[in-house]
């Protein structure tokens, strides 16, 4: 049985290299097929830009498996779309009905500029990971892994942090553009673990000073962040990152 097709409109954000101010442009996209991902649907938008010799939408992807945390997109002003826990290349076009509008958008956050149409330059959270979001110890090899026995719930605790993918859905959800959840879920996951400890206070200090220096805002516990993590991941690690903070005062 085939799936069901659709014909949408899209109001996509174009705004090319360099360029002050961008503008919304309206594409058709027609006989979507209900099966195909968001980016999917968006590859056919582009097949007919091409073969009318129009420069096609530029996007975000890579591994269109959940992990990578390269797509990200504001879908009618919800960073990755409706869906609950789902980025963008997992959001299937079933979840539109035939004949919507939709709205596409990039990241809006100063600390994201805008490269071109819903490409923004994310690496000022990978800046935010190289002043302190590593162990520096000797890990080596499987074996090495095992030295330190973990417990089995702070192994759990700490895993749910790792989870994060940096897509910076956080950031795009937050009125402040605040980046304290992906901080907070750095900092987290090697704070709950003996690795990570010696340098807790030294990485927590560093982060969170890096974060401020690139223009991110400050949370206030409007908790979009938490409802739009494609990773579910909640505002208790925030909670887990400030304590961490204030006792990085005493050392």
């Amino acid at each position: 049985m085939s799936a069901k097709t659709m014909n949408l409109t899209l109001k996509v954000w174009r705004q090319g290299r360099g360029e002050a101010i961008g503008r919304l442009e309206t594409y058709d996209a027609k006989n979507i097929s209900g099966d195909m991902s968001f980016l999917e649907m968006i590859d056919v938008v582009n097949e007919g830009l091409t073969r009318d010799h129009k420069e096609p939408i530029a996007f975000d992807h890579d591994c269109r498996e959940g992990i990578c945390g390269m797509c990200g997109a504001l879908v009618n002003g919800r960073p990755h779309g409706h869906e609950r826990e789902t980025t963008l290349c997992q959001l299937h076009m079933r979840h539109f009905k035939d004949g919507d509008t939709i709205v596409i958008e990039p990241w809006r956050a100063r600390a994201f500029p805008i490269i071109k149409d819903l490409v923004v330059d994310r690496s000022a959270l990978d800046q935010i990971i190289q002043a302190g979001g590593f162990v520096s110890v000797n890990t080596g090899g499987a074996p090495d892994a095992n030295a330190i026995p973990i417990p089995k719930d702070t192994a759990e605790a700490a895993f749910v942090p790792a989870a994060c993918i940096g897509c910076g859905a956080c950031v795009a959800a937050c009125p402040n553009a605040s980046a304290m959840l992906f901080v907070s879920a750095k900092v987290s996951h090697l704070a709950l673990l003996p690795q990570g400890r010696p340098e807790a206070a030294q990485r927590v200090a560093a982060m969170v000073r890096k974060m401020d220096a690139l223009g991110f805002g400050n949370c206030s516990n409007e908790t979009e962040c938490e409802a739009e993590c494609p990773k579910g991941i909640s505002i208790i690690q925030i909670a887990r990152m400030n304590r961490e903070f204030f006792k990085a005062g005493f050392f």
